[in-house]
């Protein structure tokens, strides 16, 4: 079997065995043909998402994916690429700081079973950085908070114990939840199945009940929007 990894000096073409998984794939050309290949991974269990990469131009886990017959692996796009397949990680958590993403005021909130399973499937995400990736906004728009940060914004906006959903709401106006082009490239390479394009929507709407609106309204009727607002985690292997 043969697959091209890309590296430093552009793609290689390696021959190897027919193996279960690209990381035990990538481990088997590291001990027996390239020692200097760097890639990273943690878990091996689809949990830490460190050993995200794409191949064939779609973003997967090593640990997951099946290697098949002419495999194209490159690293994750939107990042530093700072040896082979591993990037620099930490783009898409400035995210996180700059959105807000945290619970800013905790209030004492009895929740029943439906508010408990509200925002439940966007705290599973991996931090992987897969929707970062894929997002093609960042290519025209490197301010862009992003379907990592915003989806982590909603589930804290959308939980009953958060005090101050405003200042969040407020904080991604900007380069933020009207800038998202819905294309749903983010919610297709989920690992996890998070839609951070359905997440996005529910932001929209908040926005809107907020007082905000889609700034690209404000170019008609002579200026109709006037007084509205605005794992990786894991070991590089060098």
């Amino acid at each position: 079997m043969k697959i091209k990894i890309k590296r430093e000096n552009g793609f290689v073409e390696y021959k190897t065995k027919s193996l279960l998984t690209l990381l035990e794939t990538l481990e088997e050309i590291k001990a027996t043909q390239e020692p200097s290949l760097a890639f990273s991974h943690g878990c091996r269990s689809s949990v830490c998402g460190s050993c995200a990469v794409r191949v064939n131009e779609k973003e997967v886990l090593a640990c997951a994916h099946k290697v098949q017959e002419g495999d194209v692996v490159e690293p994750l796009k939107n990042m530093e690429v700072l040896k082979d397949l591993v990037v620099d990680a930490q783009n898409p958590l400035r995210t996180l700081e700059r959105s807000g993403a945290h619970l800013q005021r905790y209030e004492e909130v009895a929740l029943d079973y439906d508010d408990e399973k509200r925002n439940a499937l966007q705290s599973d995400c991996i931090l992987c950085g897969s929707c970062y990736s894929a997002c093609p906004v960042f290519s025209v728009n490197e301010a862009f908070l992003g379907p990592f940060a915003l989806t982590r914004v909603w589930r804290y906006v959308s939980d009953k114990r958060e005090g101050e959903p405003k200042t969040k709401i407020d904080a991604i106006q900007q380069n933020g939840v009207w800038d998202c082009t819905l294309c749903n490239e983010c919610t297709l390479v989920c690992p996890q199945g998070i839609s951070p394009k359905q997440d996005i929507e529910k932001l929209r709407a908040k926005s809107s009940q907020f007082g905000y609106m889609d700034p690209s309204f404000g170019s008609f009727g002579g200026g109709f929007g006037a007084g509205f607002g605005g794992g990786f985690d894991g070991s590089p292997q060098f």
